[in-house]
């Protein structure tokens, strides 16, 4: 898609947003687009799930509900990197281990924060990893967190093998979730990564106490060892409540 045609399927979102539910001619008049060119652009805005037709059967457009979720968690983004990082850095001190901070974006986690670990070996992802629900820490802990229903719509999809070590069948899956609850962190030893271990909890943010974060101590396997897994997990869930706190969950 052109650059031309990218500013155009914006104009034409920011106009049914505005004059919402919006009917072909009356967008097509307000852009002054042909009629085929704001069509063609009003399919693939619904194909990328910003539109959908209105449900009178009218031939008119509204928006979904995708630029407010978004827009939401960006807003919580930044309350949570100016409560969270200062504590993070604490825990990172304590640990002497990296630190990752992921958001949900649809069915993974985006990594929006990492405060890297002294040591010369150490884990470490790229801003805006995708991190999978089902073999990485963070998601783990996200996905422990989520209602039963939701939690059984990931578990009925392929799980793709990350390592030799991932998990991918369900019933293991459900077993280790009730552990993460039970306890109220995440493990996992070389799920995502070879020779990487992390321990991760998810964060409830506002009174809804809807999760809308999570994070993780990660570093090498040679040196988180389980003998530290307990410790790391309480001071994990130490941070986990006073970033809570300070949030209003």
């Amino acid at each position: 898609m052109s650059v031309n045609s990218v500013t155009t399927a914006l104009r034409v979102f920011e106009e049914v947003a505005a004059a919402q539910p919006a009917g072909l001619s009356d967008l097509a008049r307000r852009l002054d687009t042909p009629k085929s060119t704001v069509q063609r652009c009003l399919k693939t805005l619904e194909a990328a799930g910003w539109v959908r037709a209105a449900p009178d059967d009218s031939g008119r457009w509204v928006i979904t509900g995708k630029a407010f979720s978004i827009g939401s968690a960006v807003a919580a983004g930044a309350d949570l990197r100016a409560v969270a990082m200062p504590i993070l850095s604490e825990l990172q001190a304590q640990t002497g281990e990296t630190i990752h901070l992921a958001l949900p974006d649809g069915d993974e986690l985006v990594l929006i924060e990492r405060l890297d670990s002294p040591h010369q070996l150490r884990a470490f992802l790229p801003l805006g990893t995708r991190l999978p629900l089902h073999a990485a820490s963070n998601g783990k802990a996200y996905l422990a967190s989520l209602p039963d229903n939701e939690i059984e719509e990931v578990l009925r999809r392929d799980l793709d093998r990350r390592t030799p070590r991932t998990i991918t069948d369900p019933d293991a899956l459900r077993e280790e979730i009730a552990e993460i609850r039970a306890r109220g962190y995440a493990i996992t030893e070389q799920e995502l990564h070879d020779g990487i271990t992390a321990i991760a909890v998810a964060l409830r943010l506002g009174r809804s106490g809807r999760t809308a974060a999570s994070f993780s101590i990660s570093g090498p396997s040679l040196r988180i060892t389980p003998d530290l897994y307990e410790d790391y997990g309480r001071q994990a869930l130490e941070a986990k409540t006073r970033i809570e706190r300070f949030l209003g969950a």
